[in-house]
């Protein structure tokens, strides 16, 4: 049950990187950029995009708002990419 959670977060993580950095690198931002514009630090933006971190939904908030998108747009592309039965519980 463990492995599994890991495995799915570590799916997660990973999914939520993927939309930031192809939103950063659509809007043609450097990291350096954007998490400035954000008040996060750069070592931190970087490893969102690394899926080295797991963002609160506050920070989820802060980066939505940062790339111009709303929060729901990062969710719905999270339910896309992941797929119908994706599950942390599950």
């Amino acid at each position: 049950m463990q492995q599994s959670y890991n495995d799915n977060k570590s799916k997660l993580q990973k999914a939520i990187s993927e939309i930031i950095k192809n939103y950063r690198q659509k809007q043609n931002k450097s990291i350096s950029l954007i998490s400035n514009e954000i008040g996060m630090t750069k070592s931190m933006w970087a490893d969102l995009e690394k899926s080295i971190k797991d963002p609160q939904l506050s920070t989820l908030w802060r980066i939505a708002e940062g790339l111009e998108i709303p929060l729901s747009t990062i969710i719905k592309e999270l339910e896309k990419n992941l797929g119908k039965d994706f599950s942390l519980i599950g």
